[in-house]
């Protein structure tokens, strides 16, 4: 499967799962519990908001910003898609990285909402001793074709779980973007790669671009 289609599965399943309900109502005090509140809630959210659908970026930024945001290590997640390169990175390169894969994975959200509207969720029983600290929750998006596995790694952060990385039909996250990363870092450096991503940005936003 291309990495486009890819990127594409893992934006409609992490739309569904997490775009918007508000930090402060979730149960955040155990991984399945977390996913599962997050999950249901934003499908419903989704569903009901056409401009979601239609993919309104200012829309998508407060929603994550607000309400998703709370409930992910995205330092973590950025530094697993850059890999080894990411120790090398100063403090400085480090924020721009982060900033800059962000927005790129809300502009891939947005060419997946319009897909969300009739589709259901399902859990599998997550099963961890009471003393571990990393948990891997599998749900999976049912909706028209195959359904869509989606799994979620998550770490506990003193009395609450927090996402780090996830999971859709078999690749992670952070794999499906090291490779590409380590050979834009390769010839162009960490300087190079944040380059490349911020005009990768700047020409999805804008005008007649998604």
């Amino acid at each position: 499967m291309k990495l486009v289609s890819i990127a594409r599965r893992w934006a409609l399943g992490t739309l569904v799962s997490l775009a918007a309900l508000p930090a402060l109502a979730v149960d955040a005090s155990s991984p399945d519990a977390l996913i599962k509140g997050l999950s249901l809630e934003t499908l419903e959210a989704v569903k009901a908001d056409k401009a979601i659908q239609a993919g309104d970026m200012a829309k998508i930024q407060a929603l994550v910003d607000t309400k998703v945001m709370p409930h992910v290590n995205f330092k973590r997640i950025t530094a697993s898609a850059v890999g080894r390169h990411w120790r090398q990175a100063t403090p400085e390169q480090q924020e721009k990285l982060q900033k800059e894969f962000r927005t790129l994975l809300m502009r891939t959200y947005a060419g997946a909402l319009s897909q969300v509207k009739d589709h259901q969720l399902a859990f599998k029983p997550t099963r961890f001793a009471p003393e571990e600290t990393e948990v891997v929750v599998r749900t999976q998006v049912r909706g028209k074709g195959d359904p869509i596995q989606l799994d979620y790694r998550l770490e506990k952060d003193g009395a609450v779980w927090r996402i780090y990385d996830m999971n859709v039909l078999g690749i992670w996250l952070g794999d499906q973007y090291r490779s590409s990363f380590a050979q834009e870092i390769s010839a162009n450096g960490l300087d190079g790669l944040i380059k490349s991503l911020t005009e990768r940005n700047a020409k999805a936003a804008a005008p007649g671009k998604s």
